[in-house]
């Protein structure tokens, strides 16, 4: 159970047992909301748990808890709820099982003329109340909400029925719908352990140095800034920072990567991910519920907890369908006079396929982004990205790296690459500078061993000069160097000339007033960016705009290179208002940013998107998607699950309209008997929620 509060409001969410059905979901919301002082309740029948936003000043926890036990589910909690609710998971099967078994001998027996001639007729009733008790009992909690749901109507058919001499019609309709919920619950039930093997990851125990002896504690116990121990094979139990040895790391949990990322000291680690090979000692940063898999956790169960548009409108339907079911079975009655047609519309026309075929969808495709990397944080935001018409991009960190890189290197007069670079990044060795640290990164990367200069000086706004070896080295701006008095050929002006029209930064490199070289150093494109932008055209969405504060001449150039029409030199203001004005057009518009800047751009749109950084705290609370890896392909991805998702929605919407429709009309008419209907009454609860497992693979 988790309770967090918020300003005016609190919000509380309880895992229950004894959700069997959607219905049972159903039955209570409408308890708990009918309670002064709760503001919204919303149960997964997937999840298997409530979240209520309610007022603390007028109701108490314990109400809401006793308002989802008064009608006879259980809240997890301590053991002898837990020992209850094991007992209330195993009573439908008891009361099906039973049923089955007397239902089976009544047949049996009547076939083979067994004992007296009431015999089957005995094990019809004792069949009929076996399965009649759960259905009955759940019917009158639904009235005594007030409300109708699916078992007042099979109660009805049950009980008229019986009235009219058919048991053992009435005990098998009973069987078979309590076989239907308890094949329906299995279904469910391994999209439950799909999500479930995302969010229960964290390992219950570490092995953490204390006294200079490794000693192994329960994860609760682990502190922050405490080394802790991490052998091959084994499951890192907090964030941190690996401060000794190394290892392949599996982070498929986070960001969806198949493949191990080699890590080691220095690098950031996170809790759930694997140490595949290699032993490390890590420095804990985050532990318990600070870590980056408890946050996804909380996040993911918000998500499948928050009913989307079309969730929420067929719930709404449902309340009206029932009564609406009553009226045209009593007419039935009252036209034919055939009491079995309208007992049997009453068996088909039960809208569980109707009230299924939304959630299991949603919760299904949420659970398979979240296993890519893609946090979505509910039903709302995967609809909305289905329909998206438009998409805007921030420019750096999303298109870009978001950090300066070496793009081009050039020696003069016979000089090489190699002995430029080297005496630049001696040049910025004592410097903190960004483009400083640029070069470092591609003389590391180059693998050359830089030595350190004898004495430093950095000239704001110019550049730095440095004594080595006796020699003076000069680095900087083209009009530093002038100044300084060293010689600009030809050749050299033209490199600036190239590189600056593209939006790069130019340094000119001089040893003892000698130029040697010129570097060019820039925000460099995404290598996934521009196939990126292709797939999501292909998706469908022709209107993709880049939003930069950067200069026209930088952002023109980017956007030759993939593509794209562009606004540029816009702030944070001018963003959110392009995002408006998009919206005014009536389109769907989602804006991608790196979630640190362009948080107001991103609430503006109808879905924000933050790259995720392997799970940045700002990208995770800013969008509606957070992206757990910087990779910009995860977009179409998304964006093809969200369609998919709301192709299977329609498709299980129209399948059970159409085949309530058609049972009713067939029932009415006489075509229909009531064991048929309520055998194809299941079948249609299972193929909705079949067809909604298909968004569990991998698209």
């Amino acid at each position: 159970m988790e309770e967090k509060k918020f300003e005016g409001k609190s919000k509380i969410t309880i895992e229950i047992e004894g959700i069997h059905c959607a219905d049972c979901a159903l039955n209570i919301e409408r308890s708990v909301e009918h309670l002064p002082g709760v503001l919204s309740a919303e149960v997964s029948y997937v999840l298997s748990s409530a979240t209520v936003y309610y007022d603390p000043l007028r109701v108490e926890e314990e109400k809401i808890k006793k308002a989802i036990t008064k009608p006879g589910y259980v809240v997890k909690e301590s053991f002898a709820e837990r020992t209850r609710a094991f007992w209330t998971e195993m009573r439908p099967f008891f009361f099906m099982a039973s049923s089955g078994i007397t239902l089976g001998l009544s047949y049996v027996s009547g076939w083979l003329h067994l004992g007296p001639p009431n015999l089957p007729t005995a094990f019809s009733i004792t069949s009929l109340i076996l399965g009649g008790f759960p259905i009955l009992k759940s019917a009158i909690k639904a009235l005594l909400i007030p409300d109708l749901n699916v078992d007042t109507l099979v109660t009805l058919a049950a009980i008229s029925a019986t009235a009219v001499g058919a048991y053992q019609e009435a005990a098998t309709v009973l069987f078979i719908m309590l076989l239907g919920e308890f094949l329906e619950h299995l279904t469910v039930g391994r999209t439950r352990k799909a999500i479930s093997s995302l969010i229960r990851m964290t390992p219950k125990t570490a092995w953490v140095k204390r006294n200079g002896e490794e000693v192994r504690v329960p994860i609760e116990e682990v502190k922050t800034r405490e080394i802790v121990i991490v052998k091959p094979g084994e499951r890192i139990p907090v964030d941190g920072k690996i401060i000794s040895g190394c290892g392949s790391i599996n982070q498929s949990a986070l960001t969806g990567e198949s493949i191990p990322i080699e890590k080691g000291v220095g690098d950031r680690v996170y809790c759930g991910t694997i140490n595949e090979s290699g032993s490390c000692e890590i420095e804990s940063t985050q532990v318990a519920e600070d870590t980056k898999l408890a946050q996804i956790r909380r996040l993911i169960l918000e998500a499948q907890a928050e009913k989307s548009s079309t969730q929420r409108t067929m719930d709404r339907f449902a309340r009206y369908f029932i009564p609406a079911i009553l009226a045209i079975a009593f007419g039935t009655f009252l036209l034919t006079q055939d009491p079995l047609r309208a007992i049997t519309i009453l068996i088909v026309a039960c809208p569980c396929a109707l009230v299924l075929g939304t959630p299991t969808a949603v919760v299904a495709a949420i659970g398979n982004a979240a296993r890519q990397g893609i946090l979505i944080k509910g039903g709302t935001y995967l609809e909305q990205l289905g329909k998206l018409k438009t998409l805007l991009i921030d420019k750096t960190g999303t298109l870009t790296y978001g950090k300066p890189r070496v793009v081009h290197l050039v020696g003069l007069d016979g000089v090489d690459e190699k002995e430029v670079l080297t005496l630049a990044a001696l040049a910025e060795k004592r410097s903190e500078h960004p483009l400083a640290k640029a070069i470092a990164e591609r003389a590391q990367e180059m693998g050359l061993n830089i030595p350190h200069p004898e004495s430093f000086e950095s000239l704001k706004g110019k550049g730095v000069k440095v004594q080595w070896n006796g020699k003076t080295i000069l680095l900087g701006s083209p009009q530093w160097l002038r100044e300084e008095g060293v010689d600009l050929p030809d050749s050299a002006l033209e490199f600036l000339k190239e590189q600056e029209s593209q939006g790069a930064t130019t340094l000119l490199l001089a040893l003892n007033h000698r130029l040697l070289g010129c570097l060019a150093i820039a925000d460099t494109v995404r290598k996934e960016a521009k196939r990126a932008i292709d797939q999501i055209r292909k998706e469908g969405i022709s209107e993709i705009w880049m939003l930069t504060g950067d200069s026209p001449r930088v952002a023109e150039w980017i956007g030759k290179a993939l593509g794209l029409r562009y606004e540029a030199n816009l702030l944070p203001e001018e963003k959110v208002k392009k995002v408006k004005e998009w919206k005014k057009k009536g389109r769907g518009v989602a804006m991608i940013g790196d979630g640190i800047n362009d948080a107001p751009a991103l609430a503006a749109a109808d879905v924000g998107i933050a790259m995720g950084g392997e799970g940045t705290d700002v990208a995770i609370e800013t969008a509606d998607v957070a992206l757990m890896k910087d990779e910009l392909e995860k977009i179409p991805t998304a964006i093809r699950l969200s369609r998919k998702t709301l192709r299977v929605i329609k498709e299980n919407i129209v399948f059970a309209l159409v085949f309530n429709t058609l049972m009713v009309f067939f029932s009415s008419q006489g075509w229909v008997s009531m064991i048929l209907g309520a055998a194809l009454h299941q079948v249609s609860s299972l193929l909705v929620i079949l067809n909604s497992m298909r968004l569990l693979r991998r698209t």
